[in-house]
């Protein structure tokens, strides 16, 4: 699903135009972006919640070289299912 599909959905469901969906799923986006960038934690109930956590920094190998090279930290963003989420996972049938 990309967010174009989010949009349709949001679309029909809501019963919307197509700008006035794409303008709401780009604002929720942006919401929590912006609120990752500032180090806060955005939890959505019965979803999951996002944060942002440090990444260490380690070694790699440049195969073309065959040299060591230093890979530095940084940030990742963590998402972590709500226990609702969770369980509609476990329940999931295999493919």
């Amino acid at each position: 699903m990309i967010k174009s599909d989010i949009a349709d959905r949001l679309e029909k469901k809501g019963n919307l135009s197509r700008t006035k969906a794409v303008y709401l799923v780009d604002t929720i986006l942006d919401s929590i972006k912006e609120a990752l960038l500032r180090g806060e934690k955005v939890e959505i109930r019965g979803f999951g919640s996002f944060r942002v956590v440090p990444k260490k920094s380690g070694y790699g190998r440049d195969i073309r070289r065959n040299k060591q090279m230093a890979i530095g930290g940084g940030q990742r963003v963590k998402f972590r299912p709500g226990q609702d989420f969770k369980g509609q996972l476990k329940k999931r049938p295999d493919k």
